[in-house]
């Protein structure tokens, strides 16, 4: 039910995960439509977004907490992730399990997640139950039921999630682990850690620490409501003021340090996966956060050199030399308000050294900082995000998320329509550019993540 950051890793470590490449006559003629919204805060400090859209009797009612993993603290890592199956839990006036069931009755669905920078809740709904949606997520703002047993029994199926879709799972562990390796643990522990927590961190977790963790966190002037689809704004607003206006503004939440340097020097790291069968190699780079104006030119090129049948390395390390049996790009596990990650994957083929798979995905990398990219290539990659935008903003669900996003991590709800223009705007030299200052050597680090060796 409850999805979590790390759940994006499938696609990333699936063979041949493929990406749609839109023709680009058709998608040419596509553009991302202005999305007409308002937003206002209220007295105890909860920002508000209303984007009124009649197209379908359907609304959305999502609320973003400024709190994810960069928020938390050594050994007492996997709060956030922690909180997002606490608040399905029960509040005052909503019995365990039946925030769930009241919203499926009514003909909606519901979920939540965690990212680093992040945690998020929501319910779509027939338009006709927007105050069904309003009241449930004030209700357990204002009164969630951090009760033992509800702490002890989401413990432990946080730690069972762990269990089953990472330590049990081929390359993940290793994956995660060396995302996070890149970044210093004492200048930027904020990034330097997994998001789901550690054995030992949530082992070591008290009732207390995580009513602190309530208390700082889940206020509402530290949260954004956004509201979309089909309703009225001011009825929308009076059920707002109604639910929400008496919560008590909570203390002001800490503020979070990242001091991580770059280029640093090339690290190399070897780890043992017990569930992997074949080597792979990840090669990864420090790269700047998501409102750099360099990131634009990162994310394009992640998607020229790693995604979809087309891509670089699917071609060249799979296809053409049949190294790898799997070989991604991703720039970054979604967007950050901190320093991110490029990396490179290629998961060697049955006989093939993992130097030699290195080998292949280094050589991709030079050529693009020193010959840059194809026209072709390049067009290719815009044409599939924009039609990711325009396909995000035809839902109402797609519609509050992206207006979270720009407010978050661009500081401007204006953005949700004039970001693709970052993309729209980026040439071949500034691919060329942005791969030679930072996909280099002294800022990388070079992770082989080895099978177990198994005795007979």
């Amino acid at each position: 039910m409850f999805i979590s950051t790390t759940s994006r890793l499938a696609a990333i470590l699936t063979a041949g995960a493929a990406l749609t490449l839109f023709p680009v006559a058709g998608v040419m003629a596509q553009t991302v439509p202005p999305l007409t919204h308002e937003s206002y805060t209220l007295p105890n400090g909860l920002r508000v977004i209303l984007a009124e859209d009649h197209a379908a009797q359907v609304v959305t009612v999502n609320v973003w907490y400024n709190v994810g993993s960069r928020n938390e603290r050594p050994g007492r890592t996997g709060f956030a992730h922690l909180f997002e199956h606490m608040m399905f839990q029960g509040s005052d006036n909503v019995k365990k399990g039946d925030h769930m069931s009241l919203v499926e009755r009514s003909g909606g669905n519901m979920n939540g997640s965690t990212a680093d920078d992040r945690t998020n809740y929501y319910e779509s709904l027939p338009s006709n139950r927007l105050n069904l949606g309003l009241w449930l997520e004030a209700d357990r703002m204002r009164s969630l039921k951090i009760t033992k047993e509800n702490f002890e029994n989401q413990r432990e199926t946080v730690k069972e999630e762990r269990r089953l879709r990472i330590d049990n799972q081929p390359y993940t562990g290793a994956f995660l682990g060396a995302i996070t390796s890149v970044f210093d643990a004492k200048s930027c522990f904020a990034y330097a850690h997994e998001t789901i927590g550690s054995m030992d961190d949530l082992n070591a977790a008290t009732l207390d620490d995580v009513i602190d963790f309530h208390k700082t966190y889940y206020t509402p002037n530290n949260a954004t409501l956004v509201v979309t689809g089909d309703f009225v704004p001011s009825d929308a607003k009076a059920l707002i003021a109604e639910y929400f206006g008496a919560i008590p503004t909570g203390p002001a939440a800490p503020d979070v340090q990242c001091d991580q340097p770059f280029n640093t020097g090339l690290q190399r790291k070897s780890v043992t996966d017990s569930k992997a069968n074949l080597p792979a190699v990840l090669v990864l780079w420090r790269i700047p956060e998501y409102k750099s104006a360099d990131w634009p030119a990162l994310e394009l090129l992640s998607t020229i050199l790693g995604q979809g049948e087309s891509s670089r390395l699917n071609r060249i390390v799979v296809r053409d030399t049949k190294a790898a049996v799997a070989a991604q790009a991703l720039a970054g596990i979604g967007p950050r308000r901190g320093p991110n990650v490029f990396g490179t994957l290629g998961i060697a083929n049955q006989g093939v050294s993992p130097d030699s798979v290195e080998k292949l995905l280094q050589q991709e990398i030079a050529r693009v900082g020193t010959a840059g990219v194809e026209a072709d290539e390049l067009a290719k990659a815009k044409n599939a995000y924009r039609a990711g935008k325009v396909a995000e903003l035809e839902t109402s669900m797609g519609r509050a998320e992206a207006l979270h996003a720009a407010t978050m991590f661009l500081g401007d709800t204006k953005a949700v329509s004039t970001n693709i223009d970052r993309y729209m705007a980026v040439t071949i030299d500034d691919i060329k550019r942005v791969a030679a200052k930072y996909l280099r050597p002294d800022n990388s680090t070079i992770v082989l993540i080895k099978p177990e060796t198994k005795t007979p």
